[in-house]
């Protein structure tokens, strides 16, 4: 049975983690909501009462008859399936690990233009939006971007993989925070990119995957937007 997730159609947003990895690794998978069940069979996911372990909120992945929820946990059980990930078990949770600290960033990323509250509009959030921008362009990004840097750097396979020497779904996941980052913090991230040229390094030789380069290049990979959490609203980029 091919792998479903679960996610909105409209952006990349976190379920791009999956997809990526799923395209990669050349997986045999429906994205639900933008196939011919559509938008309702997520909802009615998201509201069913057989579930004894339910998700929270999207992305979510029905595989071998689990429904599983969260990025860094998907990723977890499908990562040694997809031959994205170590097989030994310190690689493993090393994988998982760097996996949650590119979520804490997703987040990070997100409150540059909803510090306040997702339930707000920008608009409605936006002198405390800029006071955080500031912050996030000066102090956060460089420290985690410098912390991923030296992952690279003391890799004892190689720079070339942040994790061994073949691709993993970290490497995939980091491409598209630096692809997201780009779009939404481009004066941020040229200043940035001085610092870390082995991610920059890093985010061009996935995107020269051969899998990966043909979902780049077809209408399943959507066009980053201002509805996704990677926003470019230049105000927030100074």
């Amino acid at each position: 049975m091919p792998i479903e997730l679960y996610y909105w159609p409209d952006i990349q947003g976190r379920g791009e983690f999956i997809r990526l990895a799923l395209e990669a690794a050349d997986a045999d998978y429906i994205d639900v909501a933008r196939s011919k069940p559509g938008l309702p069979a997520l909802f009615d996911l998201l509201q069913s009462t057989a579930i004894d372990q339910p998700p929270f909120a999207p992305p979510i992945v029905k595989v071998d008859g689990l429904v599983l929820a969260q990025v860094a946990n998907i990723l977890l059980y499908l990562g040694p399936q997809l031959g994205l990930a170590p097989t030994d078990e310190a690689g493993k949770f090393w994988a998982h690990q760097c996996q949650l600290t590119i979520a804490d960033l997703v987040s990070e990323v997100h409150d540059t233009h909803h510090p306040v509250g997702g339930g707000l509009y920008y608009g409605e959030q936006k002198a405390e939006a800029l006071r955080y921008a500031v912050a996030f362009r000066s102090e956060r990004l460089p420290k985690f971007l410098n912390y991923f840097e030296s992952i690279l750097e003391r890799n004892p396979a190689g720079d070339t993989c942040l994790i061994g020497d073949r691709l993993s779904y970290v490497d995939l996941s980091m491409f598209q925070m630096i692809a997201g980052l780009i779009y939404a913090f481009p004066k941020a991230m040229a200043r940035v990119g001085v610092q870390v040229p082995r991610l920059l390094a890093l985010h061009d030789r996935v995107a020269l995957v051969p899998n990966v380069t043909r979902y780049l290049r077809s209408t399943r990979r959507l066009a980053p937007n201002n509805d996704d959490i990677w926003r470019h609203y230049p105000e927030l980029d100074d």
